[in-house]
């Protein structure tokens, strides 16, 4: 991956943990953060989309100052971008947001420091980054992704989504700080939950590896840490009763939420579960809800590329 004089990137959203797969399995979704950059006399960044002036804010920027650490730690000299952005990745409402912040990053130092990092690499500090590899390893490789740590090295077992789901994110009107959704886990777990997870994340990559609808819904149960986190994200204990109705296989929280992922049999019954959703969050919602397919392919690098408008 040479450096050279421009860069386009294209990175997908991610839903994480799927019930069970706790900081272990992920999926690609088809929203995005897209970024085209080249050397420039400073730093300049222009935003269009979801969360615009935070994400064109050069104080307290993930990406930038990434960016910065990364080609510091390395010993490269850092190199002003001209960055023009387009961002439809919520902010804080667990769609991986961060995820493709730290790799655009991690790509940005590669191609303009000159880093020669392969995939391996860019994986393994993509989740250094994160805490965990789950949704690194989706947005950069696509799918839904199977994920475990060994030491430094990152395992990844991938998969295509059946072409046929579809899946709609609940979005609430406010974001949750990750860390405020770490914060209510316990510490300790009775055996009984720990092997009823075991259990349903068994079951989660093969449903996905053989579109068994039948199976989506036991396999998104979880113990873990949605119980939990419930009375924080409060859309998850209403949309969890809609599971098996309306063409809706399984749901729950997108990440660490408070977002939901609603996983939907067929296109054609996206209007029912919609309606279904709607009904049940009620006239006080003020969230927004967002139809989306599972992504197959993972982030688009182009060098010595900029976008044409």
């Amino acid at each position: 991956m040479p450096g050279g004089s421009a860069l386009y990137l294209r990175l997908p959203a991610t839903s994480a943990n799927l019930g069970p797969g706790f900081d272990s399995v992920a999926v690609a979704l088809d929203f995005f953060l897209e970024i085209e950059a080249e050397p420039a006399p400073e730093f300049r960044i222009a935003c269009a989309g979801r969360d615009a002036a935070r994400c064109a804010g050069l104080e307290d920027n993930l990406i930038l100052e990434t960016y910065n650490q990364l080609l510091a730690a390395h010993k490269r000299p850092i190199v002003p971008l001209a960055i023009e952005m387009t961002n439809a990745i919520p902010l804080g409402m667990g769609c991986g947001s961060s995820a493709a912040g730290r790799l655009a990053a991690i790509a940005l130092a590669v191609h303009f420091g000159d880093l020669d990092w392969d995939t391996e690499r860019i994986l393994e500090e993509g989740s250094a980054l994160e805490g965990h590899p789950d949704n690194v390893a989706a947005c950069w490789l696509g799918g839904f992704v199977a994920t475990a740590r060994e030491g430094q090295r990152i395992r990844v077992a991938q998969v295509t989504p059946p072409e046929e789901w579809r899946a709609i994110i609940a979005l609430p009107a406010e974001p949750l700080a990750t860390s405020q959704a770490r914060g209510v886990l316990p510490a300790t777990y009775p055996l009984e939950d720990v092997v009823a997870n075991l259990q349903s994340v068994s079951l989660l990559p093969l449903a996905f590896a053989q579109a068994r609808a039948d199976l989506l819904g036991a396999a998104m149960q979880d113990r873990v840490h949605q119980p939990y986190r419930a009375p924080i994200c409060p859309l998850l204990p209403l949309l969890l009763p809609l599971v098996g109705e309306n063409g809706i296989l399984g749901a729950a929280l997108s990440g660490a939420g408070p977002s939901v992922l609603v996983v939907v049999e067929h296109e054609t019954r996206l209007p029912a579960a919609e309606r279904a959703i709607r009904e049940v969050l009620g006239g006080g919602f003020g969230g927004e809800l967002i139809r989306c397919r599972f992504q197959q392919a993972g982030a688009q690098w182009k060098p010595n590329e900029i976008k044409q408008k």
